[in-house]
């Protein structure tokens, strides 16, 4: 204990050289400004997560883990708006919805797809939480806030919520309260998302890199299993160093590359990586992006022609993520221009009309399948 107090006036009692420096010369030079940041624990006591909340969450979380791990032969189908641009259009969205996952959840685990974070290849809105009035001002505070209590309302409907985890503090602030989560393709070779995953509550998604590599995916589910240590911040605002367990609830998303990547030649290739890597064969198809060539319209299209190869058998396929809205398209954010309601304002979407039928599709190949057994 003396050894261990004479070390630590080491460290804090200043040298007879030392002195107060100004580092203003390399320090923060291109820091426009430093605004304060709510916590985590803040935020959490101001929208508290009530117990039929975290029993919905716990509840669905088993049911993912499930599906992964072959114990239920259901469709996981991770639905919704390409991003959340306005509450009250999120809300009607997911009531719509929630009469679909009840009508259908004998043959699908219907999440909604509530993504708040953008990433961007050079600029553009960055989403929800990071610019939540859609007019510059990085009202971030105010972002956190209303993603949480967006995400607490869809929770109240008794439907489960997914989303993309992008920033790697931004969990902190609402992890408690997703079902499953995605690592995008950008971000799927970075090594602090792997170790985020690692230690994230639920099950993630990895999605193949944006050249079409099912490896780096396979790659990243293979180190999220693993033990981590990595610095962070807590639900109090502190800086810590943080050691995981490992997330065995990984799997891959194949969302196409330079060229589409969701035939049953593609998922039988998957499958390979998958078993050469030791990893579980599930994957999961997304049917937007480069598998839909960034065509809105063409979701439906590469929807059924997955329909038709879970019809045919194949348990390999775990679920699959569809960008749909109120309304079909997308449309630009414009200063002084009103946006057309229930419209994306980033990747084009199929509407809720449009979505429907494929939902029943869906249902009706997962009873095909089960027929098979």
């Amino acid at each position: 204990m003396a050894s261990l107090l004479r070390s630590f006036v080491f460290i804090v009692k200043p040298f007879p050289f030392m002195r107060t420096q100004d580092n203003t010369r390399t320090d923060d030079v291109r820091i426009a400004a430093v605004r304060p940041l709510i916590t985590p624990a803040l935020l959490e006591e101001t929208l508290p997560a009530q117990p039929h909340h975290l029993a919905l969450v716990e509840r669905s979380r088993t049911e993912i883990s499930d599906l992964l791990n072959g114990r239920d032969d259901r469709l996981l189908v991770l639905v919704g708006p390409c991003s959340i641009h306005d509450h009250e259009q999120a809300m009607a969205y997911a009531r719509l919805l929630q009469a679909q996952a009840k009508e259908l959840k004998q043959d699908l685990l219907i999440v909604m797809r509530v993504y708040f974070e953008k990433p961007r290849t050079t600029m553009g809105w960055k989403g929800y939480i990071n610019d939540p009035h859609l007019d510059g001002s990085f009202a971030m505070n105010e972002g956190l806030f209303m993603a949480r209590r967006l995400l607490l309302d869809v929770l109240d409907l008794g439907l489960p919520v997914g989303t993309e985890f992008l920033d790697l503090l931004s969990p902190q602030y609402i992890s408690d309260l997703v079902s499953w989560g995605a690592i995008g393709a950008r971000t799927t070779e970075s090594q602090s998302h792997r170790q985020l995953a690692s230690g994230l509550s639920c099950p993630v998604g990895f999605k193949n890199g944006t050249d079409g590599s099912v490896k780096i995916a396979a790659d990243a589910v293979v180190s999220a299993r693993a033990t981590h240590a990595f610095m962070g911040m807590t639900k109090m605002g502190q800086a810590a160093i943080f050691e995981t367990r490992g997330n065995a609830d990984g799997h891959i998303i194949l969302r196409g590359g330079k060229q589409p990547n969701y035939s049953a030649a593609d998922v039988q290739s998957a499958s390979e990586v998958l078993r050469a890597s030791g990893l579980n064969e599930k994957v999961m198809i997304d049917v937007s992006h480069a598998n839909s060539n960034k065509q809105y319209a063409r979701q439906i299209e590469v929807a059924l022609d997955v329909t038709s190869q879970v019809t045919n058998g194949d348990r390999r396929i775990l679920g699959l993520m569809i960008e749909s809205h109120l309304n079909e398209g997308r449309q630009d954010l414009k200063p002084g221009v009103p946006l057309q309601y229930g419209v994306s304002i980033t990747d084009g979407c199929i509407s809720m009309a449009q979505t429907v039928p494929l939902l029943e599709a869906l249902a009706g190949a997962v009873r095909s399948r089960r027929s098979r057994s």
